[in-house]
């Protein structure tokens, strides 16, 4: 029987380029020119960049061979599967690197000349920056590389597999290649986990069942491997705290041809501790922990833990509500996770560490059912948190930019309160003032002047707030991330200069949740929004007048919603080459004041039903939209990635609604969204505010019950902080009923009376399109964005037209 070692490593070596075939070529071709003669014949910067193109070959030292690369050759009886993936993995372990190649031209070895012997100048630091040593065929160690070539073979299942190598020279330069005889392919026929009568063995053998290891499936050392950290995993959370992976070993016999009998064994060496489970002691949680160590309070007993209170800022029952490890229960890793994540979630922790050792009172002697006394094994477990300050107030000047084309500064003051009830709950306070102006490209520049003074304060509980239902379990105890309650309450004044002045005030009561990192779900039963439209100017009301249509969005503005969004976001695994955005959200509203109304025959007014004298608003909203994030380069840390994004939806005004409120209406265009177009400067549909209608071109009109938007973008790193983009741009809104009293719609854009309504079999048409270019300045914390766009086609039938250049904050998706 042949063992074969379960803990063998690779080297993790990079893929090594191929060498020039036309070396020697391209070699007489440029040789006229380098060196000295380069120097005799041009001027001095012609002569530079021309001795930068040199091959380098004339810096190889006497007796040496330039080291040009290496290639693999896999040579196998039968067709193999993945042989792409193998070849990829035989060529990762080739060392060393070749000096970097442009057919057959290496400018980094002049550079590296030109500091040889020099300790400073321009010379050492040219070849400090762009020089590059040369690699020489003696320090190729093929024998070395053979090996792991052939090692590679077998952790892939060609247990058999030898490598050979041959190194091909020329006059100043050589190529060593490898050839990969694999052999057969061996599969496994048995696979046997320990059979002995122990506790650790049965635990094992009771995850048999998920086994990674199948009858008939190739050898591979990788799954070896990783079917150890698997059955460890499983042990850890069944107590086995001090056992390991590589206390698992796995016995090979390959003797049969194309067979692998697989033996699993736990090491005889192992240490007693390692193979039994363990049981929770004593569990400590200290909520004012500092590094120093000094307990600033006494312990007292709390459903049975050793709780060091801080009254002052935490209620006992808000930290075991967080806590998932439990006095005189197993020992779970699964919990010991949990317990780190929910209370880091509480956003009052600044560090929390958990720690076990051996139980301080030592095993313990308990009796099985059938009265067989044996020694339970315990830990102690310390739960130490370190708080963040409790109370903080920050003051900060921003300049803001809108989607809908306003930009100004703006002072926010924001407090925050950690812990305001005791229980870990965040009061966050802020209040707003700014002045924004309207502005934009083209014929879209309108200077119109926004004052905005406001106040808002939000409440969130870490756990859900619901009445105590059977079959609720509101506590989602398998979830890592704290669930939330969320009461929120603000009050804003804005004021339109020349125009109108409104005041909004909004209330909303729901819940968030994760039952796992790439998963979001919020629902909202109360969302409440009342918009009130104080002081007006005649131009104002004498725009309303003549649009019914924005006359009613702006009147119903009493708002009675409930929602309910879905979230899956893959971003947050930052090691995935590819990654999916995904957000579904309904919306209703004004269902249960529609019934109540009803049912009590409530008088209407204009036809329609209201509370306390004001319209309310009636629709159903849907809203779904889909990105996708395309890494070019397989480094997690390169930016050079393509991105695309889909958005959809729709907006349904019924009952007690002809539209749907002004704030709930779509709008497109601006910086992010169709770039070549200014914010809400599209649609609805192929509708053309007239030119020089200077109230139509302050986009109050220009919104719509439909949006369909569509944008692809590729993404460059291009220096330090600093990153390029170009990008399409396609979409359009739409109304749901037609708004026969638009002035203009059939002079501008609507010869068929549609009044910017949707269409199935015309909106395809009715596209903006847009495409353009940007720049970025990315560091990290924030994102300067300069996008400038050109319209390719327009919704009213006129293409061109000037670009727009969009200056925001942030990615646009």
């Amino acid at each position: 029987m042949r063992k074969l070692p379960s803990d063998i490593r690779s080297l993790g070596l990079r893929r090594l380029p191929a060498a020039a075939t036309a070396e020697n070529t391209v070699l007489n071709l440029i040789k006229p020119f380098c060196f000295v003669r380069a120097a005799k014949r041009a001027t001095a910067p012609l002569a530079l960049l021309l001795l930068a193109s040199c091959s380098g070959l004339q810096y190889i030292p006497q007796g040496e061979k330039l080291y040009t690369g290496s290639k693999v050759t896999i040579n196998a009886p039968e067709k193999l599967p993945n042989q792409a993936a193998l070849q990829t993995e035989l060529e990762s372990v080739i060392r060393p690197k070749p000096n970097a190649s442009i057919l057959g031209l290496r400018p980094k070895l002049y550079f590296w000349h030109l500091g040889v012997g020099k300790k400073k100048g321009l010379g050492k630091t040219l070849a400090d920056k762009f020089g590059e040593a040369p690699v020489l065929l003696s320090q190729v160690k093929a024998t070395a590389t053979r090996d792991l070539i052939s090692n590679r073979l077998h952790n892939n299942g060609y247990l058999r597999g030898t490598t050979t190598s041959e190194v091909k020279e020329q006059e100043k330069t050589a190529q060593v290649n490898y050839t990969a005889n694999a052999g057969p392919l061996y599969r496994y026929t048995e696979v046997n986990f320990p059979k002995r009568d122990t506790l650790i063995d049965a635990a094992i053998r009771r995850t048999q069942g998920a086994s990674l290891l199948k009858v008939g499936d190739a050898y591979n050392l990788n799954t070896l491997t990783a079917e150890r950290v698997r059955i460890d995993a499983v042990l850890k959370n069944e107590g086995y705290y001090y056992f390991s992976p590589d206390l698992l070993v796995f016995q090979v016999d390959s003797t049969l041809d194309k067979k692998a009998t697989v033996d699993l064994r736990v090491k005889p060496t192992a240490p007693d501790k390692t193979l039994r489970p363990y049981w929770l002691d004593q569990v400590s949680l200290n909520t004012d922990y500092i590094l120093t160590d000094t307990l600033r309070h006494q312990p007292i007993r709390y459903k049975g833990y050793k709780y060091y209170p801080d009254e002052k800022v935490f209620k006992a029952s808000a930290i075991t509500r967080a806590t998932f490890l439990y006095p005189d229960s197993v020992f779970r890793r699964r919990r010991r996770d949990q317990t780190l994540s929910r209370l880091m979630n509480l956003g009052t922790f600044r560090f929390v560490e958990i720690r076990f050792k051996p139980a301080a009172a030592g095993d313990t002697t308990v009796t099985t059912p059938a009265g067989t006394p044996y020694q339970r094994a315990r830990l102690d477990a310390e739960v130490l948190m370190t708080q963040l300050k409790k109370k903080s107030l920050r003051a900060e000047i921003q300049l803001a930019t809108k989607t809908n084309g306003f930009t100004g500064p703006a002072l926010i003051v924001a407090f925050r309160n950690r812990s305001a009830l005791r229980g870990g709950e965040q009061l966050l306070v802020n209040a707003t003032a700014s002045t924004e102006t309207q502005t934009g490209g083209g014929n879209s520049s309108v200077g119109l002047t926004s004052y905005e003074l406001g106040i808002n304060a939000q409440l969130l509980i870490p756990r859900l707030v619901v009445p105590d239902l059977p079959l609720l379990d509101v506590h989602l105890p398998n979830s890592d991330f704290q669930p939330r309650t969320v009461i929120g309450a603000g009050y804003k004044t804005v004021t339109r200069a020349g125009y109108f002045r409104e005041d909004l005030f909004n209330f909303n009561y729901g819940y968030t949740w994760k039952t796992k990192i790439t998963n979001e779900q919020e629902i909202r039963p109360i969302d409440i929004t009342y918009v009130r439209l104080g002081s007006t100017t005649k131009a104002f009301d004498d725009l309303l007048n003549s649009r019914a249509y924005l006359k009613s969005a702006f009147q119903q503005q009493f708002i009675l919603a409930s929602s309910y969004r879905y979230t899956y976001n893959q971003q947050v695994l930052e090691q995935r080459r590819q990654q999916i955005y995904f957000s579904g959200q309904i919306e209703g509203s004004g269902n249960v004041a529609q019934g109540i109304a009803s049912s009590f025959s409530f008088p209407k007014t204009d036809g329609k039903y209201t509370i306390g004298g004001q319209q309310y608003s009636q629709y159903l909203k849907f809203d779904l939209e889909l990105r996708e994030y395309y890494r070019i380069n397989p480094n997690p840390a390169s930016g050079n990635r393509i991105v695309a994004r889909l958005q959809a939806g729709i907006g349904m005004p019924y009952g007690n609604s002809d539209v749907l409120p002004y704030p709930k209406q779509y709008g497109i265009g601006g910086p992010n969204s169709v770039r070549a177009f200014a914010a809400r400067g599209v649609g609805p549909g192929t509708y053309k505010p007239a030119t020089g209608d200077q109230v139509n071109n302050q986009f109050y009109d220009q919104v719509g019950d439909i949006r369909l938007e569509g944008n692809v973008e590729y993404r460059q790193d291009l220096f330090p902080y600093v990153k390029g983009a170009v990008f399409l741009d396609a979409g359009n809104i739409w109304l749901a009923n037609p708004d026969t009293a638009r002035p203009g719609s059939d002079a501008n854009g609507n010869p068929d009376g549609r009044f910017g309504q949707f269409q199935l079999s015309s909106f395809m048409k009715e596209l903006a399109v847009g495409a353009g270019a940007g720049i970025r300045i990315d560091v990290q914390f924030f994102v300067i964005r300069f996008d400038y766009a050109m319209p390719l086609r327009s919704p009213s039938g006129n293409t061109g037209g000037p670009g727009r250049l969009n200056l925001a904050i942030g990615y646009p998706f």
